[in-house]
């Protein structure tokens, strides 16, 4: 849903500011209206939001309206109705000379940072519970071939088997090699989280058939685990993606 505030609504200070941000984008509105050359600044911001592909008049809206005026008479007058977008290309647009405008744009660079920083703590805390499901599938897989008679030894040899498939001819410590990382820190620790996610996949299908198949012994297990890494891979190379030139 788009909000439009317009120059009249804001003068008479009749803007709902029930949704989150609304009340500051009001004030910059304001503050760009009583900037210079204003409707300088909104043509070449229409031309902007052309340019982008944008529809110019989702985001600008040209209207009129009459006003009270005194004696019960009345007067038609210009309006623009204009969305939190517009405002930022006004600002975009507009004379940062000016203290309105250099203010404007100061605020949006700020909000720009702010949203910059969220989505990196969404991304990060999406890894991390990518990799705390990885490390449950990998503690899980090693207890059930523990009992099928494969020591710590033979896990960390079906592991990096398993990431050779995955990783095209790398394995675990060739990848280590490749993106610098030391060799006792976890390969997954610095993968990204599509790659992660991989690992999972790929682990809870051979978690699944190692039961479902009754499978006994490193070299059965290692098989299982090697096909279900390529298969994975398979399926990323539909989508143009190689995990071993991730980052």
């Amino acid at each position: 849903m788009r909000f439009y505030v317009t120059t009249n609504e804001v003068s008479q200070r009749r803007v709902a500011v029930s949704q989150r941000g609304t009340e500051e984008y009001v004030w910059i509105f304001i503050i760009l209206r009583a900037s210079p050359h204003f409707l300088n600044a909104v043509v070449k911001a229409k031309i902007s939001c052309q340019t982008t592909g944008e529809a110019v008049f989702d985001h600008f809206v040209d209207i009129t309206k009459t006003i009270p005026m005194p004696k019960g008479a009345e007067k038609t007058i210009e309006d623009i109705m204009l969305t939190r977008y517009a405002c930022y290309l006004i600002a975009q647009n507009g004379d940062p000379k000016k203290e309105q405008i250099a203010f404007a744009q100061s605020y949006f660079a700020i909000q720009t940072r702010k949203q910059e920083l969220l989505e990196e703590r969404i991304q990060l805390n999406e890894r991390l519970r990518a990799r705390e499901k990885l490390a449950s599938a990998e503690t899980e897989l090693s207890k059930n071939i523990y009992e099928r008679g494969v020591d710590n030894k033979g896990f960390a040899n079906i592991r990096s088997k398993g990431d050779w498939a995955l990783f095209g001819g790398n394995n675990t410590g060739a990848m280590k090699r490749k993106l610098g990382i030391a060799e006792n820190r976890p390969l997954a620790d610095f993968l990204p989280t599509i790659t992660i996610s991989a690992k999972q996949l790929a682990t809870e299908i051979t978690n699944f058939n190692v039961k479902k198949n009754n499978l006994h012994g490193e070299n059965k297990i290692t098989g299982e685990h090697v096909k279900n890494n390529t298969d994975v891979r398979i399926l990323l190379g539909k989508s143009g993606i190689k995990p071993e030139q991730l980052k």
